[in-house]
């Protein structure tokens, strides 16, 4: 999620709050140096003629996220699908759930029903623009969230493949709850700061009506406070919100997804030694617990892609604070669109690397397939002597199940 703000003191003071307006008055918009004039120019231009259209698109990509989240959970939490992964899976579907249900109106009001004769992110609505500042914190919670739901998803894999005897016991069910709970606390913490800042400002303007009388209007802004006693506080957030929302949980991801590619080569070369040897049953379930491996694999890839373009930018604005309203602010929405995207995928990715998700969910919400179809996976968890839980199907045929 893009964080673009009105202020030139950091780029997270305000979240969701588009450089177009503040473009038209702000010296900020002055090119690095003179020689990157055109290129700055361009990303501006683009800004202004993608910003129309980024509402539209915007709901689109909310409606089928927030649908097939709303499968993801109902799917996850059926009787045969409970694991230690799914468990996160789940509460990282109903974060992407939650942020889209709060981006949707936001979007529709402030993109599509925009009032020509209003700058972007204003409103003659005091209850809209309390919604906004609303919206602007919890943006940031949610998202905070998710990433870090994606980073226990990652470390817990990595246990359960890189210590096998000890793993499943390491990442129980009540540990996984325990660290989601974890998350959601720590990070509704972390977001004080930026809690306290955002405002709103009234701006008061003298209007003749049709029959010619005058009255005075109020157009509501999105305000942002950095100064007096909250300039500490806004020094607070930006260090909180560099380090823990963007530059740590990249580093993070980049460092457990490198494990994760080697512990799955690792995992591949003893299936080919266990086929070498005849085990074909342990071959196979190491297959299947490959085949799991690289769907949470290719989450957190995802999550990783749309967060590092984020974390350089962030890094740079660090050292290079002009970045922010000339690089950052116009590249907004769309690594919000990105970052929508995302949220939106992962029910893509579930049901084409998860046998046992498909058919749990076509099993649920496609009632008119024979239930006893070819190839139909009946599954009931067992558990052998290490502690190991797999699914056991109907053909004998067994698949990981942590």
């Amino acid at each position: 999620m893009a964080y673009r703000t009105n202020s030139t003191h950091s780029p997270y003071d305000m979240i969701e709050l588009n450089a177009l307006d503040t473009y038209e008055s702000s010296s900020s918009n002055l090119a690095l140096n003179d020689t990157h004039e055109d290129e700055i120019s361009t990303l501006v231009a683009f800004s202004k003629r993608y910003a129309p259209l980024h509402g539209y698109i915007s709901v689109f990509v909310c409606v089928f996220g927030i649908i097939a989240n709303v499968a993801n959970i109902v799917v996850l939490t059926r009787k045969n699908m409970i694991t230690t992964t799914n468990i996160v899976l789940t509460w990282l579907a109903v974060t992407d759930s939650m942020k889209m249900l709060d981006y949707l109106p936001f979007v529709t009001y402030f993109y599509i029903l925009k009032e020509d004769d209003l700058a972007y992110f204003a409103s003659r609505s005091y209850s809209w623009m309390c919604f906004l500042l609303y919206h602007a914190s919890f943006s940031i919670v949610c998202h905070t969230v998710a990433i870090w739901c994606t980073i226990v998803l990652a470390i817990m894999r990595f246990l359960i493949i890189w210590f096998p005897a000890k793993g499943s016991m390491w990442c129980s069910h009540r540990r996984a709850k325990i660290s989601i709970a974890v998350v959601y606390v720590s990070v509704i913490i972390i977001c004080i700061p930026n809690f306290m800042m955002n405002t709103m400002t009234t701006i008061h303007r003298n209007v003749t009506d049709a029959q010619g009388k005058m009255y005075t209007e109020i157009i509501y802004h999105s305000s942002v406070r950095t100064t007096g006693e909250f300039s500490v506080v806004s020094d607070i957030n930006f260090y909180i919100q560099a380090l823990l929302v963007k530059l740590v949980p990249c580093v993070t991801l980049t460092i457990f997804t490198v494990l994760l590619i080697y512990a799955m080569h690792k995992a591949y070369k003893k299936r080919i030694a266990l086929k070498s040897q005849g085990k074909k049953e342990d071959a196979d379930r190491h297959h299947e617990h490959n085949r799991t491996t690289g769907m949470l694999l290719a989450v957190v890839v995802l999550f990783l892609i749309t967060e590092l373009p984020q974390g350089m930018l962030t890094l740079l604005i660090i050292f290079i604070p002009s970045i922010q309203h000339s690089v950052y602010n116009p590249l907004g929405d769309i690594l919000d669109i990105v970052a929508l995207c995302n949220n939106a995928i992962n029910f893509v990715l579930y049901c084409s690397m998860s046998t046992l998700f498909r058919d749990t969910f076509v099993r649920i919400f496609c009632t008119c397939c024979p239930k006893n179809r070819p190839g139909w996976s009946k599954t009931k968890l067992i558990t052998n002597g290490n502690g190991r839980k797999y699914n056991s199907t109907h053909d004998g045929t067994t698949t990981t199940d942590v």
